[in-house]
C-alpha cells in the first residue's frame, strides 16, 4: 500500500473514532509531513482524498477541517439551497444540452473493457497513450511544444500544483492576479512559499491569461509579449492557466504564453472541466526541461491521482475528433446562450450598461441600486457582484446553469428587484 494510502486510512480512522473532532483543524502539508515523517507531497494527496470522499474541507487561506458530522447536515443544507436557488448565474455549472452523453458513456465502457490494463494502479505520471495525444492536441490548439514526456496528467488543478511545488528547492516568491485564486495562493504558502499579488519581480507569477478576473478580461497581446520578456530577463517562471482559452468573443483568441517563450521559463496548465464536465477531474501540465528531468529523478514520491478508465477514454476521445468537435459545440452553445440572455436583459433594462465579457461566457450589467445586494440570493437568484462607490451595482452572469426556458422568469424576477 501507498504511503498516501496508509496515512489516509489513518486519518480516516482519527476522524470516524471521534479522535479527531467535527471542525476541528488539521495540521498544515508543512507541520504534517513533520509530525508524520513523509513528504509534503504524501500529506497533499492524502488531504486530497479525504477531501474528495467529504471527511474534510479546505478552507481557502486557512488550512483543512474535519466536516465527516457535517455531511448529513451539508446535504440537508445544500438541499435546502438548491430549493431557494430558483436562477444560478454564478456556479457554472454545465447545461446537459452543451455534451454529448451518449458518446461518452460509449467511450467509458470501452475503456472498462479493457480489463488487463484496469488491473494495475498505472504511471505515475499519467497514462503515456494520452500524454501522446494531449502533445499533439496542444501542439494544434495552442501552439504548444512538447513531447509526451514533459507532461504530468492529475486529478484538477492543485494536485498538479503540489507537484510543482515540491519540484522548487528554493521556496521563494510567488504572484498572483489577485485574491480570488485562493485555493492555489493557499496551496503554495502551505509549502512556505511567500505569496504575493500583482507583483511583477516574484520568482514565480501565476496567471490566466483567458480569464484575468472574474469579469472574464482577457490579457491583451502586447501585456503577453511583455510578462515574457520580464521574466526572460529577471528568470522568472510563468505559470500559465489556460483555463478558458476556447472561449473568444470580442477578439480572435490570443497566443498562448508558452508559444510566445519558446517553452521557456513557462509552465502550462489546462484541463477539460469546462470544455466537457466538471465531474471529468482531468488536468495536465507541460513541464521545462530542467522540471521535468527533476521530476523523472523523483518519480517515485508521486502516485497518479486522475482514474485510470477516464483516462483511457480520454486518449480514444481525442484521437477520434470528439474533443474538436465538443470545443466546436461548446464555443457555439454558450456564445449563442450568453447572447441570447444579454439581448434580452437590454431589451428589459434600457439604461443599464450591459455589456459581453471577451470570453463570451459572462454579461455585465451596471444598473443604480442603493440596497443589499444579499437581497439577490434570498429571493432566489445567485449572482456574483461588485458594489461600486457612485451608488451602482455591476452584476455579473454566467448563464450556463440556468436552461433557456427559464430565461424569462429570471429576468422578471430581477426587475422585481431592481425597478
Amino acid at each position: 500500500m501507498s504511503k498516501y494510502n496508509t496515512l489516509y486510512n489513518k486519518i480516516k480512522k482519527e476522524i470516524t473514532d471521534g479522535r479527531l473532532k467535527y471542525k476541528s483543524k488539521l495540521p498544515s502539508v508543512r507541520k504534517a509531513a513533520l509530525i508524520y515523517n513523509v513528504s509534503r507531497t504524501t500529506i497533499q494527496n492524502a488531504y486530497f482524498a479525504l477531501a474528495a470522499d467529504g471527511f474534510i474541507i479546505s478552507e481557502p487561506q486557512s488550512g483543512y477541517y474535519v466536516s465527516y458530522h457535517k455531511a448529513k447536515e451539508s446535504n440537508r443544507n445544500n438541499s435546502t439551497r438548491k430549493q431557494c436557488i430558483l436562477y444560478d448565474f454564478k456556479s457554472g455549472t454545465a447545461d446537459k444540452s452543451s455534451f454529448e452523453f451518449d458518446v461518452w458513456r460509449r467511450y467509458m465502457k470501452n475503456a472498462l473493457r479493457q480489463d488487463s490494463r484496469l488491473l494495475s494502479f498505472g504511471e505515475p505520471q499519467g497514462e503515456y497513450e494520452l500524454r501522446a495525444a494531449l502533445s499533439d492536441y496542444i501542439r494544434e490548439k495552442r501552439n504548444v511544444v512538447s513531447s509526451p514526456d514533459r507532461i504530468v496528467i492529475g486529478a484538477g488543478h492543485q494536485s498538479l500544483l503540489a507537484i510543482l511545488c515540491s519540484l522548487t528547492e528554493k521556496k521563494s516568491t510567488v504572484s498572483f492576479p489577485d485574491k480570488s485564486f485562493v485555493q492555489g495562493a493557499s496551496l503554495f504558502g502551505d509549502y512556505g512559499f511567500d505569496v504575493h499579488y500583482r507583483y511583477k519581480d516574484a520568482k514565480m507569477i501565476y496567471v490566466s491569461p483567458s480569464h484575468m478576473n472574474k469579469t472574464g478580461d482577457v490579457m491583451p497581446n502586447r501585456r503577453r509579449i511583455e510578462l515574457v520578456k520580464h521574466s526572460a530577463q529577471n528568470r522568472s517562471l510563468i505559470i500559465e492557466d489556460d483555463y478558458e482559452s476556447d472561449f473568444q468573443y470580442n477578439s480572435m483568441p490570443a497566443p498562448s504564453l508558452h508559444a510566445l517563450a519558446g517553452g521557456e521559463n513557462v509552465v502550462y496548465i489546462s484541463s477539460f472541466s469546462n470544455l466537457l464536465l466538471p465531474s471529468i477531474r482531468i488536468s495536465f501540465m507541460v513541464l521545462t526541461e530542467s522540471l521535468a528531468e527533476k521530476y523523472k529523478k523523483n518519480i517515485f514520491r508521486y502516485n497518479q491521482t486522475a482514474g485510470k478508465t477516464e483516462q483511457i477514454a480520454l486518449c480514444q476521445y481525442i484521437r477520434d475528433g470528439h474533443l474538436k468537435a465538443q470545443i466546436r459545440k461548446t464555443r457555439r452553445f454558450y456564445t449563442a446562450k450568453t447572447k441570447n440572455f444579454a439581448g434580452l436583459l437590454k431589451k428589459e433594462f434600457e439604461n443599464a450598461e450591459i455589456e459581453i465579457s471577451e470570453n463570451a461566457l459572462k454579461i455585465i450589467m451596471t444598473v443604480p441600486f442603493d440596497k443589499s445586494p444579499e437581497i439577490f440570493e434570498t429571493h432566489g437568484i445567485s449572482v456574483l457582484y461588485e458594489q461600486e462607490e457612485n451608488g451602482t451595482l455591476k452584476l455579473i452572469f454566467n448563464t450556463s446553469a440556468v436552461p433557456q426556458k427559464e430565461f424569462y422568469n429570471a429576468i422578471n424576477a430581477l426587475k422585481t428587484l431592481l425597478f
